[in-house]
């Protein structure tokens, strides 16, 4: 082993502390366990491990840490003040990191070197988890993290109980950070802090859980889909809720026998098998002994204090002197991990005596039972207006201010809700980064970017002084301009932005758009803002599954937009595409979802509004095809291709996909394939840039939607193999980009039935199977209801058709002839059905031969001829040959052998693929009959 100075080669393991690095890995360890740290954080630490002991300027660590970028520097001071905080710098009197004034920091603690060990050999495969990096060491816990992990799998079901400010979800992250990767199917939190609705609750743990929502009672749902899962759930800040909670971990508990729930809140739940572990305040000394006859950090208070004051300061010491004040202080503070930060937070400012003699004269004395929550609440209560009182008067107002928040949010949109008067944009960095200095406001180091969060408790606090403040409504209608800002720009990088990526950036909004829309569209709401916020919040709901939650959004904007005397017209046609979407996902081609794409291209029309009316046209497009209505969806692309201005190439790529696809559906194959053939040619060549169709037809992605349509061209034309591969590549590509409404699109239009119609029943019961896994999930009930309607045609059940046409029955018609319907033969023969016309009359004419009648087996005879014909003017190549094997079949019957053979062999010869699929097995098996009878 060597000591510093080192280079950090990467076949080398470096130990400091407790801990190890692997360079190559970039891995962290605290004795066994990872320690999980953000990318960034790691960069940090890495460099100036590489370069101690020496000083690295902070030019130097941000050259290396973000060398594309342009980084202020509190980035990188927010940075290292995690790093610290997470490492434990300066307990036990150990000290990693140092700040040199005016020079940069570093790396001073003894390092040593060895040869690299087998990381993989140390940890296990990464698990399922959703916990956030941790944040800081915990103090003072550890024997009862240690024992709530023994008692857990035992209990199944604990609740941490305390008052605010005591530590319980700091506990319980632990705990279940311990517990990562004992959990077969993983590890998972669901905070409720910023929930109010006890409906949502089921749905927020669906989105966190991953699971499709099923049915009408979403928590009977979830207990059903976990019955076989075994995972850890953390629920987090149930106080507010506390009778539903109680009904859902019943349930899930009752259900799941491998589940454990591990929650907080500041009071029990009172339910059924609950175990209550009371969290205590931070051990400190007792009143009654002397000073002299303890060690000073053998108490979890004491040891906190001195932790969080040195972070404040790096020169603070906890000496022989100054030990009597501070356990003073935290006797005071009733071991409250809250308050004793926020008061270490202060020394910094006023130093151990001054700190002291405020809190003797701000803070009461309280004895009292330790079991007694409400005085602890009201010394925590204490605290903070005395952390108030010490604030400037515009970190005083920046704070209230940011109470508004229901989650995370960044600096600019900290400066967005804060800056009115009397504080200006110039003030909100500094204030900001007091705040974290001070204890009262959390951050939270990403790769990309520092995000804040206030505390539960500091947040309610904060709220109480905004509204006491007089400022609450106009700091409410800042935050919902501020979310409809970011919404609008989530909407246009929606369509060309992949779909984790935004996932990543734009989730974490949801909370604070749900208050936002809650407030602004109840009775005394900011209802101009919340009206434009619902019609733009799509994508959001979209994304995470929650179409249904959207949907009661936007029928209350369009509630209010209509009870006003003068609507906006623009607000209007953005709210009617908005419903007619989601209705379309959820209703399908609906009366309603007709009407509303009707209103909103009379609305564009009167806006001028050429990209709305656009909307609206393919849109309504896109219900024609689903209705059947092939001819009108023909019309309705030609309307598509008149309005949309020359020279856009976005447009015209758009406007070619919307022609492929009513060209095939109306029966023109072969034009269609060249279409189609272009287009990707097209996406191909713009590097598939344009990832959706801008907001035209229903968002899918256009590459995927395009190989779709291809694939069930190539299988019309007779290209079996061809078509699967790219029916392959299709979902590929959808579950790649994991765009769930993509994933069903493709699924229900080709996937499926491809997979089917070549005889792959295990591919295509596979794809049910995902197909209404993935429709759940996002709400998608419309393919929902197809994948119903194939699960009934692939076993030979009665189809349960909602109605007698439809592109639905037109499909299922195609996989079981026998559930044609007599609407469908008139529609075929009037050749309003278009791609399948020939199969339905194929469907039609072997309906008639079933009843042995010389008569219906005449009018049979004459539809497979006419369906033969019409096959063959569609190009549609496998039509022509089904046709053909039942002609052939009933003239074999008939004894007219040549005939048979003449109208079967020129069609088989015509395939080059496909040979081992049911229609052609099929025809070769009939044409080796018939020539042994002609041979005869």
């Amino acid at each position: 082993m060597s000591h510093y100075p080192l280079d950090l080669p990467v076949e080398q393991t470096v130990h400091f502390g407790p801990y190890r690095v692997h360079p190559r890995q970039r891995l962290v360890l605290e004795g066994e366990q990872p320690l999980r740290l953000g990318r960034r954080a790691v960069d940090i630490l890495l460099v100036l491990l590489e370069h101690a002991p020496e000083v690295v300027s902070k030019q130097q660590l941000i050259a290396r840490v973000w060398p594309k970028s342009v980084v202020e520097d509190i980035n990188l001071r927010v940075h290292v003040a995690a790093l610290r905080k997470a490492l434990g710098d300066g307990q036990d009197d150990q000290r990693y990191i140092v700040t040199v004034a005016q020079r940069g920091y570093s790396f001073v603690a003894p390092l040593l070197s060895a040869a690299v060990e087998q990381v993989a050999q140390i940890l296990p495969p990464s698990p399922a988890h959703n916990l956030p990096p941790r944040r800081s060491r915990m103090i003072g816990r550890h024997a009862l993290v240690e024992s709530l992990i023994t008692q857990l799998p035992r209990k199944r079901f604990i609740t941490l109980v305390g008052t605010g400010g005591i530590g319980k979800t700091t506990v319980a992250l632990r705990v279940a950070e311990r517990l990562i990767g004992h959990y077969r199917d993983g590890t998972y939190l669901l905070d409720l802090a910023s929930l109010n609705d006890p409906a949502l609750i089921a749905p927020n743990l669906a989105a966190v859980l991953d699971l499709p929502q099923l049915g009408v009672d979403p928590l009977d749902s979830i207990a059903r889909q976990l019955k076989d899962r075994q995972l850890l759930l953390v629920i987090d800040n149930c106080e507010h809720l506390i009778d539903d909670v109680a009904v859902l971990c019943e349930t899930l508990l009752r259900s799941a026998a491998h589940l454990h729930i591990l929650a907080t809140s500041r009071e029990s739940l009172r339910a059924e098998g609950e175990y209550v572990q009371r969290l205590d305040a931070l051990a400190f000394p007792p009143r009654e002994m002397p000073v002299d006859d303890y060690p000073a950090l053998q108490y979890p208070a004491l040891q906190l204090f001195a932790e969080r004051a040195m972070a404040s300061h790096e020169g603070f010491e906890l000496t022989d002197r100054e030990l009597p004040l501070v356990v003073d202080i935290c006797q005071r503070l009733d071991g409250i991990p809250l308050a004793i930060e926020l008061a270490a937070a202060q020394i910094d400012r006023l130093g151990l005596t001054e700190l002291h003699r405020q809190l003797q004269d701000s803070v009461a004395l309280l004895h009292h039972d330790k079991d007694d929550a409400t005085p602890r609440q009201q010394t925590l209560h204490a605290t903070l207006d005395w952390s108030f009182a010490l604030l400037t008067p515009c970190e005083q107002t920046c704070l209230r201010r940011l109470g508004v928040f229901m989650d995370s949010f960044n600096l600019a949109s900290a400066t967005s809700v804060i800056v009115d008067q009397p504080v200006a944009p110039d003030q909100v960095l500094v204030s900001v980064s007091q705040l974290v200095a001070k204890s009262l406001l959390n951050v939270e180091i990403g790769d990309e970017e520092v995000r804040y969060r206030l505390l539960d408790t500091t947040r309610r606090y904060a709220l109480e002084k905004l509204a006491e403040s007089g400022e609450l409504a106009a700091t409410r209608e800042r935050h919902a301009e501020r979310c409809l800002t970011l919404m609008e720009l989530a909407q246009a990088e929606w369509e060309n932005t992949p779909t984790q990526l935004w996932i990543a950036r734009y989730a974490s909004y949801r909370d604070d758009i749900r208050a936002a829309l809650d407030r602004g569209l109840g009775p005394q709401g900011a209802h101009a803002v919340a009206i434009r916020l619902a019609a733009s919040t799509l994508p959001l709901w979209q994304e995470l599954s929650l179409l249904k939650e959207h949907g009661l959004y936007v029928n209350k904007a369009l509630a209010l937009l209509r009870a006003n005397p003068m609507p906006c017209p623009r607000l209007s046609l953005a709210l009617e595409l908005a419903r007619a979407t989601f209705n379309y996902h959820t209703e399908g081609s609906s009366p309603a979802t007709i009407a509303a794409f009707t209103t909103a291209r009379t609305l564009a029309r009167q806006c001028q509004d050429l990209t709305g009316e656009l909307r609206a046209v393919s849109g309504h497009m896109t219900t024609d095809l689903s209705r059947g209505h092939y001819q009108q969806a023909l019309e309705h692309s030609q309307d598509f291709d008149r309005l949309g201005p020359p020279g856009d190439p976005t447009l015209s790529l758009s406007t070619q996909r919307l022609r492929v696809l009513a060209l095939h559906f109306t029966g023109d194959q072969r034009a269609a394939r060249r279409e189609a053939e272009q287009v990707i040619q097209r996406l191909a060549q713009n590097g598939h840039l344009s990832r959706f169709t801008h907001g035209f037809g229903v968002q899918y992605d256009q590459s995927v939607a395009a190989l779709t349509v291809l694939a069930r061209i190539l299988w019309l034309q007779g290209f079996a193999e061809k078509a699967r591969r790219t029916a392959d590549l299709a979902l590929q590509i959808a579950l790649q980009i994991n765009h769930g409404i993509s994933i069903c699109y493709t699924l229900a239009l080709a996937g499926c039935v491809i997979a089917h119609y070549n005889g792959d029943h295990a591919t295509a019961r596979e794809r049910l199977d995902l197909l209404k896994q993935q429709a759940s999930k996002h709400g998608v009930l419309l393919f929902h209801d197809w994948a119903c309607h194939y699960e009934d045609a692939f076993e030979g059940a009665p189809v349960k058709a909602k109605s007698s046409h439809g592109l639905i029955q037109d499909i299922v018609v195609t996989l079981r002839a026998d559930t044609v319907s007599a609407a469908q033969i008139e529609r075929a023969r009037t050749g309003a059905a278009g791609w399948c016309t020939a199969e339905v009359l194929r469907a039609a004419a072997e309906t008639a031969l079933a009843h042995d009648d010389p008569v219906q087996e005449e009018q049979a005879e004459a539809l497979l001829l006419e369906a033969l014909a019409v096959a063959r003017g569609h190009h549609a190549l496998a039509w022509e040959l089904r046709s053909a094997v039942s002609l052939a079949r009933l003239w074999h019957r008939r004894g007219q052998d040549q005939a048979a053979q003449d109208v079967l062999g020129p069609l088989y010869q015509r395939f080059s693929e496909g040979f081992d699929t049911p229609g052609l097995q099929e025809a070769s098996a009939m044409l080796g009959l018939l020539a042994r009878r002609l041979d005869a």
